[in-house]
């Protein structure tokens, strides 16, 4: 989902949560001692989410700017229905903080409302990765650099006054810090903003590299599983299993390295990898290292990596299995080709388990009009390797991802 979506959902989040109150913070009126406790609004104090409750995200929970929401281990977040301005998200505003981080025995769990899992389990029985688009999602916006159409430092969020800073994302502090997110699992989400236009598991908006952001799950999301919008963050310990897109998709001039990652298509997916450049004139180069992919061959899409609109990086050590005698590497525009061709964008390292029939010369290609960069299908024989599906030698190591939903289901 592009960076027009993702503004639109946030404007009229904060209008919808936040406008009616003056913005400030809506009152809570759960009993005390309640198994549950609803939340929207502003957060305007540290303000910490305990374990012996489920807390309910009753439309949009904004963490303000110099205020640190912290979510103790075990924690389960449930998002409830609605779609547009309805939709229920938490958005960790530029200059806010969370610190949630979860263990291996206790993750943290945002959910939907209608997931039976109740407090000390790690999931429930009633839904499976087919469900999706039940809640919103998770958003941080940080204060790092972007690549912005019109050549902006930052974004406001349409709708929102200037003088409210939390509905900017990006600035010049790359290494600034939006707190710790650690062993969490989101799951379930993806509600409508728009007519097919959905929100990401979690949207990482100029988040910068202070922040620490590892072991995250994505289960079942109607859109991406992560989107980076520039940025310098550096995550690591990442799955995605089942989006209705893309699993990681790069916008931007995000500049950070993901590495030890695993992306698992579902019947619905398009793309594993999705990787868009800067809008402005300001390029930056991202890192993938130790990447696993797994294809479908239900989803419609299935593609193993889409390099479009002047994209640039690297993309190290990419183990890929189970994809459609169709699935494919492309080179989209011009712009992208000719970066291949001046080496903005390198391969080094690939293992691919060929599909019956396939080649590696099949797998990449150039779609651009120019057609400069058609070289890819044989370059590639000198950066990949055929391999038997189990006897990788690159990718991710798997078995950091047995605290997961998706290890939990056999999902690889």
């Amino acid at each position: 989902m592009k960076k027009l979506f993702i503004l639109l959902f946030v404007a009229n989040a904060i209008l919808t949560s936040c406008s009616n109150n003056n913005d400030s913070p809506i009152i809570d009126t759960t009993p005390a001692g309640a198994s549950e406790e609803n939340v929207s609004g502003l957060v305007t104090t540290n303000t910490t989410w305990t374990n012996d409750k489920i807390w309910v995200l009753n439309g949009k929970v904004v963490v303000d700017d110099g205020v640190t929401l912290t979510i103790e281990p075990g924690t389960i977040i449930k998002g409830k229905e609605g779609s547009g301005s309805l939709a229920s998200a938490l958005i960790i505003a530029r200059g806010g903080k969370i610190n949630a981080v979860g263990t291996a025995d206790s993750p943290i769990i945002f959910t939907s409302i209608n997931d039976n899992i109740e407090i000390g389990q790690k999931e429930g029985t009633n839904l499976t990765v087919a469900d999706n688009s039940l809640w919103g999602g998770v958003l941080i916006l940080g204060k790092a650099k972007g690549s912005f159409s019109g050549d902006v430092s930052e974004f406001q969020i349409e709708g929102i006054p200037a003088s409210d800073s939390f509905g900017l994302y990006g600035g010049n502090d790359d290494t600034d810090n939006s707190g710790d997110f650690e062993y969490v699992s989101i799951r379930h989400g993806g509600a409508e903003i728009g007519a097919g236009n959905e929100i990401n598991g979690l949207t990482l908006g100029a988040v910068g590299s202070g922040t620490t952001i590892k072991n995250i799950e994505i289960v079942g999301n109607l859109d991406d599983g992560i989107e980076f919008f520039g940025g310098t963050v550096s995550p690591s310990n990442i799955i995605v299993w089942g989006q209705g897109d893309d699993g990681l998709d790069i916008d931007q001039a995000y500049s950070g390295t993901i590495s030890n990652s695993m992306v698992i298509l579902g019947d619905t997916s398009d793309s594993a990898l999705e990787i868009d450049g800067g809008e402005g004139s300001y390029q930056a180069q991202f890192t993938l290292n130790n990447i696993t992919l797994r294809g479908n061959q239900n989803a419609p899409g299935g593609k193993y990596c889409d390099l479009r609109s002047d994209a640039q990086g690297t993309l190290n050590n990419i183990y890929a299995y189970d994809f459609q005698t169709t699935s494919y590497v492309r080179l989209k525009q011009d712009n992208v080709a000719d970066n291949y061709v001046n080496n903005l964008i390198t391969f080094s390292n690939w293992e691919i388990a060929l599909p019956t029939g396939v080649a590696i010369t099949d797998i990449f290609q150039d779609h651009s009009t120019s057609q400069v960069a058609a070289s890819i299908a044989t370059d590639a024989t000198n950066w990949t390797t055929a391999v038997t599906a189990g006897s990788e030698t690159v990718g991710a190591d798997t078995s950091v991802f047995t605290w997961t939903y998706a290890y939990a289901h056999n999902a690889y």
